[in-house]
């Protein structure tokens, strides 16, 4: 079984064999556990705040980039969480993931982009520590800052982020404790090794 041969199509549930399965089958592991089964509790109860166009379209990117940050874009089942916030139905096929430090969405509505009463663009700051590729198992390093601005546009009386639509821009101790667990639980000593060997990189990234 090759780790050059994995893919992972996010949003409509097909995942192939290999590392990105392992992953994929460690977020689905993670709903059941408390912190995540929180934060969609959470999310889905403050949707009718948040969304709201009485409120600051802010809410609706910090609400998006934190759920992104723990890892809720890595299975489709988990991807359901984030619709309240977002104006497209599914995922596309990613071939990475952005590993960040953290994330700074301003509120301070002088640092938007306005372009008119019912549409703004807010610009995120990433720390990025780096990629995971999920295709070779592989986490290539590479700190930089990375500005995304998101396109925030009121959708059916409601804020929704209609663009663009990034790759998962995951927290670097969130994927360690993914890369951890699905070593944990996995039986093949090949995998084993491989998810050791990026378990491995990510920490030294630290």
């Amino acid at each position: 079984m090759s780790v050059r041969s994995l893919r992972v199509v996010y949003g409509i549930g097909l995942v192939h064999r290999g590392l990105a399965h392992l992953i994929m089958r460690l977020a689905r592991c993670a709903l059941t556990i408390p912190i995540l089964s929180l934060l969609i509790v959470s999310a889905s109860t403050a949707l009718a705040e948040s969304g709201s166009l009485k409120k600051s379209p802010a809410e609706i990117v910090k609400r998006y980039v934190f759920l992104d940050q723990k890892g809720a874009r890595l299975d489709a089942m988990s991807f359901d969480v984030l619709r309240p916030y977002i104006d497209w139905k599914e995922e596309p096929a990613w071939g990475r993931v952005v590993v960040i430090q953290e994330a700074e969405v301003p509120e301070d509505y002088r640092k938007w982009e306005i372009i008119n009463n019912t549409e703004v663009v807010i610009p995120v700051t990433y720390r990025v520590r780096g990629s995971v590729y999920l295709e070779t198992a592989a986490f290539v390093p590479g700190e930089k800052t990375e500005e995304v601005r998101f396109r925030v546009k009121a959708v059916r009386n409601n804020w929704r982020i209609v663009a663009p639509v990034i790759p998962p821009h995951i927290g670097l101790k969130r994927m360690v404790n993914f890369v951890r667990e699905a070593e944990f639980h996995e039986q093949d000593m090949t995998q084993r090794s491989v998810l050791a060997a990026l378990g491995d990189s990510l920490r030294k990234a630290k």
